[in-house]
């Protein structure tokens, strides 16, 4: 597998989990009051998946993908 593809899939897969985390942080706050204490860690989790998609992406157009 090239760099370029091993980088797409890299980018796939995280897509996939941001996406998730967007969901479960979504049906969180749909949620609230319950489970309120888990905000802070839905949220961390959404947030760290989405800045490693970010560089990902970065990482693979810079690549030339």
């Amino acid at each position: 597998m090239s760099d370029i593809e091993t980088l797409k899939a890299a980018v796939k897969k995280l897509s996939t989990q941001a996406t998730q985390a967007k969901m479960d942080l979504h049906d969180l706050s749909e949620e609230l009051p319950v489970n309120w204490e888990s905000i802070p860690e839905v949220a961390a989790r959404c947030h760290e998946l989405h800045a490693k998609l970010t560089q990902a992406r970065k990482d693979l157009k810079a690549a030339g993908g």
